[in-house]
C-alpha cells in the first residue's frame, strides 16, 4: 500500500474519533445516560464504561499515529464495538435509542444505516493493515494527505446532516 493511502486513512480516523470525543465530553451526563439507554451494561458499569468509550477515542487517534498497527486494530475494535451495540438494539426493536455520536445539540436515533457505516470503516481500517510500501513523502505527499483528509471531513460532515435531516425531511413530505 502506498503511504498516503495509509496517511490518509489513519489521519481520518484520528480525526473522526476526536471529533466523536469531544461531542461526548461537552455533555458527558448525556452520553452516560445514551450508554445506560443501550442497556448492554449492568446499571453499576454504565458510568465506567462511558468513560472508557471517551477515554477509547481520545487514546486510539494517539496510537493511530504512534503506533500504526495497534492503533488500526483499536479502531476497527471500537467501531466494530459501536456496530454491534447499534445492532443489537435494533434487533430488539429499540430504533428510538440516540446514537451517541453526535453532539449534545443534535439527538440521532439509531438504524441500519449506522452500523453499515460503522462497518465500512471498520473494513477501511482493517483493510489499512495492509503492508506499506517505503518511499520519503514529498511536498505533494503531504498535500495530498492534507486535502484528502479534509475532503473525508466535509462529506462525513455532510452525509452526517443529511442524515439528521432526513426524518424531518420526511415529516414535511407527507405533510405537502
Amino acid at each position: 500500500m502506498d503511504p498516503v493511502i495509509d496517511a490518509t486513512v489513519r489521519a481520518a480516523l484520528a480525526l473522526l474519533l476526536l471529533a466523536a470525543a469531544a461531542h461526548k465530553i461537552r455533555d458527558p451526563a448525556r452520553f452516560q445516560a445514551t450508554v445506560a439507554d443501550y442497556r448492554l451494561l449492568p446499571p453499576p458499569l454504565v458510568t465506567i464504561g462511558a468513560a472508557i468509550l471517551v477515554l477509547s477515542e481520545f487514546a486510539v487517534p494517539v496510537a493511530l499515529v504512534v503506533a500504526r498497527a495497534w492503533g488500526l486494530a483499536s479502531a476497527a475494535t471500537l467501531l466494530g464495538l459501536y456496530a454491534a451495540a447499534i445492532a443489537v438494539n435494533l434487533g430488539r426493536g429499540r430504533r428510538h435509542l440516540d446514537c451517541g455520536c453526535t453532539g449534545p445539540a443534535l439527538r440521532r436515533p439509531i438504524s441500519g444505516w449506522l452500523v453499515l457505516r460503522n462497518l465500512l470503516l471498520v473494513a477501511i481500517a482493517l483493510a489499512d493493515l495492509a503492508p506499506v510500501a517505503m518511499r520519503p513523502l514529498v511536498w505533494i505527499d503531504r498535500l495530498t494527505i492534507v486535502s484528502a483528509t479534509a475532503a473525508f471531513a466535509a462529506c462525513w460532515m455532510a452525509t452526517d446532516r443529511l442524515l439528521a435531516t432526513a426524518p424531518g425531511i420526511a415529516r414535511l413530505r407527507e405533510t405537502a
